[in-house]
């Protein structure tokens, strides 16, 4: 005995250009039916929530799944697996393609090359598949967009609960963010963590799929622009504060990467305020309250 819930969709050209589509959603548990040997022509996340079960690699290998796990299944790789025919297991899956699934692949969220990946903690991924669920109802005028943006969603849901992986990053990109805008080379900044820069360079591309220099660079850049937008500090000081002792330099490096100068930035962006540019993240639960209640406060 079994149980399943599952919606299949189609979405138009004009969905698929959104990057990813949604091409099917799903809820499973107990002792299901073994799944191939099959070949697909796009991805698949398996969410596994309780139970257990084997996945059989191309190459003929048995490896055991224990919850919480996820089951890659991706483009043109052969896959067989199936829970334990007594116990079965608890599943959530999720069909998607799209053209952002090589960028994905690129940054390390889908990962071709290891089809069992063990999770920390399924329910992050499958409280996002419960809400693809909900969205699956039938008539939803929203159904191919939101699904579609859910897959998104999902992508970054798993990619924390990784168990090999710290949801916020480990010791090593928290170094780094917090030592960004200091004058140091990708070299010292290894040296700093006691490792060798190809030992960095692993590191950063593990853990945030870029190079160190690129997730440098992005930290800096988005300093660079909080000072253009909220101070009138000249480009020269900004580029100081940053990490750029070369104003020039810093501005031909902003105006590539951004595709404005900062001066124009600036001006786009410029929005200095009495009370100065807050560093603390709000806190969507307590918002500032402005209106008739305040105006009646004072007397």
């Amino acid at each position: 005995m079994y149980h399943t819930w599952m919606r299949f969709f189609t979405p138009t050209p004009a969905h698929h250009r959104l990057g990813l589509a949604c091409l099917g959603v799903g809820l499973q548990y107990g002792a299901l039916p073994t799944v191939g040997p099959r070949t697909l022509d796009h991805h698949v996340a398996v969410v596994i929530s309780a139970g257990g079960g084997w996945y059989l690699t191309p190459d003929g290998r048995r490896t055991t799944v224990t919850a919480p796990a996820l089951l890659w299944l991706t483009p043109g790789v052969p896959h067989h697996y199936a829970p334990d025919p007594g116990a079965g297991w608890d599943e959530g899956f999720v069909d998607f393609t799209g053209p952002a699934t090589a960028t994905y692949t690129e940054l390390g969220y889908i990962e071709p090359e290891r089809p069992v990946v063990a999770l920390s903690d399924a329910s992050g991924p499958r409280a996002v598949i419960g809400r693809m669920a909900r969205a699956a109802r039938r008539g939803n005028p929203l159904l191919e967009v939101e699904t579609g943006a859910a897959v998104h969603e999902l992508l970054v849901a798993l990619r924390r609960a990784r168990a090999d992986l710290a949801p916020d990053g480990d010791p090593v990109l928290q170094g780094l963010a917090r030592d960004a805008c200091l004058p140091l080379t990708v070299a010292d900044h290894a040296a700093r963590h006691g490792m060798t820069p190809a030992a960095l360079r692993a590191a950063v591309r593990r853990g945030a799929g870029c190079s160190p220099k690129d997730y440098l660079l992005g930290i800096r850049l988005g300093r660079a622009k909080e000072l253009l937008a909220a101070t009138e500090l000249p480009v020269a000081a900004v580029a100081r504060r940053v990490g750029y002792d070369d104003p020039a330099y810093f501005s031909r490096l902003f105006t590539r990467r951004v595709g404005m100068p900062p001066v124009r930035f600036r001006a786009q962006q410029g929005r200095t305020v009495p009370g100065g540019w807050s560093d603390q993240v709000p806190d969507p639960a307590d918002p500032p309250i402005i209106g008739w209640a305040h105006s009646t406060d004072v007397g």
